[in-house]
């Protein structure tokens, strides 16, 4: 299988991020990659919780979602979309922040909640309360796909290893990790992490990223890390997608799953015990 990454340096503005989405994705396809990933926030990066209200939609009528499914249908290929920010039904009006996988034929196969929220105080400036506007998701996701099951997680989902073990232990073979990381923690954490996924799990990791300086509503400026990463089962990095949007392809041989799991069992070797 030939897969792609697509890296963005979205605005908050989803109309003007769309075109630039689909022309990486056809892109992606004309390089002959069957398998196509998008990263965390593909329609938008913004935390103005009011503006959001204005441009965002619910997922019936989403526009982004519409013509990704649109075009993964026309181009006969599968399509991850990293994330989409979209509108709830929700009481308090929080967000989701949810992952699709898209089938050859434009149907949604499976789509996922971010589970674990970026709620952290990178430093004294620097602070994030994704629960305030996202409320979490609930439930893990295997994904059906003609190359096996791939499990689904995005971005802050990263630094919690026990989601991953249970994503592999039911099946997965393929891991995606969408994200849109800080530029501090990635550039100390990112590699390390997406790497380390790959390894203790013996599986595939598609991990596209955002990159770049994003201008938004509320005049503070994001940074993101970039350097979308495609990683095989025993940890080497088959592709970077450096600091600059646009796309990686790399051939992935699922065989080497099942003969690194012969080499390495540790993914069958965990024993119950006591918590201290």
């Amino acid at each position: 299988m030939k897969a792609a990454l697509v890296q963005l340096s979205v605005t908050d503005d989803p109309v003007k991020n769309l075109p630039v989405t689909l022309e990486f994705i056809r892109e992606a396809a004309a390089g002959g990659a069957q398998m196509i990933a998008t990263p965390e926030c593909t329609n938008l990066i913004s935390s103005d919780r009011a503006y959001q209200r204005e441009v965002l939609h619910h997922e019936h009528n989403d526009p982004t979602l519409a013509a990704m499914r649109q075009e993964a249908e026309r181009l006969g290929v599968y399509v991850l979309i990293g994330s989409l920010c979209l509108k709830t039904e929700d009481d308090d009006g929080r967000f989701a922040n949810r992952s699709f996988l898209i089938g050859r034929k434009g149907a949604i196969r499976a789509s996922y909640d971010k589970i674990h929220m970026f709620d952290l105080d990178v430093s004294e400036t620097e602070r994030y309360r994704e629960s305030e506007g996202y409320r979490p998701g609930k439930q893990a996701v295997l994904a059906p796909s003609k190359y096996g099951l791939i499990g689904m997680s995005i971005c802050y989902d990263l630094r919690f290893p026990h989601l991953y073990r249970q994503l592999a232990q039911a099946g997965a073979k393929m891991l995606t990790i969408p994200a849109a990381f800080t530029a501090g923690t990635g550039r100390a954490h990112w590699e390390v992490l997406v790497r380390a996924r790959a390894i203790e799990n013996s599986c595939f990791v598609l991990a596209p990223a955002q990159c770049g300086t994003h201008g938004a509503h509320e005049g503070r400026p994001r940074k993101t890390w970039g350097h979308s990463l495609a990683v095989n089962p025993w940890g080497d990095v088959l592709a970077d997608g450096g600091t600059e949007p646009g796309v990686s392809l790399v051939d992935i041989n699922l065989d080497e799953v099942e003969t690194t799991r012969e080499r390495l069992r540790s993914l069958f070797h965990d024993r119950s015990y006591e918590a201290p």
